[in-house]
């Protein structure tokens, strides 16, 4: 299994790509506020006023605050400066924790949630002194409650979880940082999903200060570039959170319509979606990847064989318009036609 396939590379030209699930394009304001001085890329990244601009929104000390070159920076650091011995990861979920625990010689234990609802039991969880979980979780879109998050933290175990889709979810509702303590936490965020910028490379860290220190003290020297700080300022001001408010009420109507055109046509997603994507069991077609027959269709989606937990007879599709996810749904309902199957005998 390849832990590093991601979206992008199920794309192809020509294609309506639902692969990547980044909304896009990014907003003119910010294109302007990453290059309208120039002049600021000639001097080292300072990493201060992003840090008081974090702090600010989360309401924390800005010591409790990283900024990170993107969400997958920060596994990295989690995994090269915690050096837990028996990490844990919650899955199906984003790769890259994984594979940055295991690029550090860590021995990893998955921990797998049960298809089609991937619920989290914090009961079932296996012991461990670190584990990571996702939250809304990639590529289910299950939103778990914070408490229950919050319930794994033990006196010897770090709880990370990755945030990265949370301003998908209007109100950020279940998010850990709506709470007072974050002892033995770390969160970690992202700007490339809602702001359309996975180029500029721009995430952040928030958490427990003593753990936040470990990481600041290995992240190498001017590790967050010059336009990502400035992104982090922009992107949380006022007025760009009411924007993101309001891209997220959107991204749930059209889950919505994409929700029921596919179970229209047979193909219900998994559980109960909070994300700018949905999970889909393809099994009715057999055990096969959909993948091809949809790309004849025009559709790329992103596979689902490479998250651990799941097969090739399920795919990633990202939520779009109305009028995508029609399009989608009657490519769907073609293929099942072509192939016998009918949504009155699937299983």
């Amino acid at each position: 299994m390849n832990l590093r396939h991601h979206g992008d590379s199920d794309t192809a030209p020509g294609l309506i790509d639902l692969a990547v699930n980044v909304r896009s394009p990014a907003p003119a304001w910010l294109l302007h506020a990453l290059t309208h001085d120039p002049a600021r890329w000639a001097i080292y990244p300072d990493p201060r006023e992003a840090m008081a601009a974090l702090a600010n929104r989360h309401g924390v000390p800005p010591h409790y605050v990283l900024p990170v070159a993107g969400a997958a920076a920060a596994f990295t650091l989690v995994a090269e400066s915690l050096r837990p011995t028996q990490p844990v990861v919650v899955h199906p979920q984003f790769t890259e924790p994984e594979s940055a625990l295991t690029d550090a010689g860590l021995p990893v234990t998955r921990h797998v949630l049960p298809a089609p609802e991937f619920l989290l039991d914090p009961d079932k969880v296996p012991h461990g002194d670190l584990v990571v979980i996702g939250n809304p979780t990639n590529p289910t879109g299950t939103l778990h409650p914070a408490a229950a998050i919050r319930s794994l933290r033990r006196p010897d175990r770090i709880v990370v979880v990755d945030e990265a889709f949370m301003d998908f979810v209007p109100g950020e509702q279940e998010s850990v940082l709506n709470g007072d303590d974050l002892t033995g936490m770390l969160v970690v965020r992202s700007l490339t999903k809602m702001w359309g910028i996975p180029g500029i490379r721009a995430g952040y860290v928030v958490g427990d200060p003593r753990l936040v220190e470990v990481l600041a003290h290995r992240q190498r020297p001017w590790a967050t570039s010059t336009p990502a700080l400035d992104a982090l300022v922009v992107c949380n001001t006022p007025e760009a959170l009411a924007e993101a408010g309001a891209a997220a009420r959107q991204t749930d109507n059209d889950r919505a319509l994409l929700c029921s055109a596919l179970a229209n046509v047979g193909f219900p997603v998994a559980g109960t979606p909070r994300t700018p994507f949905v999970l889909v069991p393809s099994t009715r077609l057999g055990r096969e990847s959909i993948r091809p027959r949809l790309a004849r269709h025009g559709f790329a989606v992103r596979r689902g064989e490479t998250f651990p937990g799941l097969g090739p007879d399920w795919f990633r599709a990202a939520v779009r318009d109305e009028a995508t996810s029609t399009a989608l749904a009657e490519a769907l309902a073609a293929i099942a036609q072509a192939a016998g199957s009918h949504p009155s005998t699937s299983g």
